[in-house]
């Protein structure tokens, strides 16, 4: 199992739309989700900074990922959400959501 940390800007004016869309995430994304091995996924607030927490359970994060994003529905789905985000300065070049390194787990 893989898991999975990242961050992003919340843009403020868009906080209490965010959290009434993430209140009702469409049934389809979800199960796209599910079916490329997702699982224990999570998107914390603090201020303006989301955090996300997810666990990958199959053998190739890259692909799944790829599939996620190739799905109409979750297309759709970020074209809702997307608007509503930008990259925190760290991000790199091209990256939407930044990866965080682990520095401590305990089972």
């Amino acid at each position: 199992m893989r898991r999975v940390a990242q961050v992003i800007r919340l843009r403020p004016e868009h906080a209490a739309e965010y959290e009434r869309v993430h209140g009702e995430v469409w049934p389809t994304v979800l199960a796209t989700l599910r079916r490329h091995h997702v699982r224990n996924y999570s998107i914390f607030r603090h201020g303006d900074l989301l955090f996300s927490y997810l666990e990958h359970t199959g053998d190739d994060y890259e692909a799944d990922m790829a599939a996620i994003a190739a799905d109409p529905e979750t297309q759709r789905w970020w074209q809702v959400t997307d608007p509503m985000q930008e990259p925190v300065p760290e991000a790199a070049e091209g990256e939407w959501w930044h990866m965080l390194p682990e520095v401590f787990h305990l089972d």
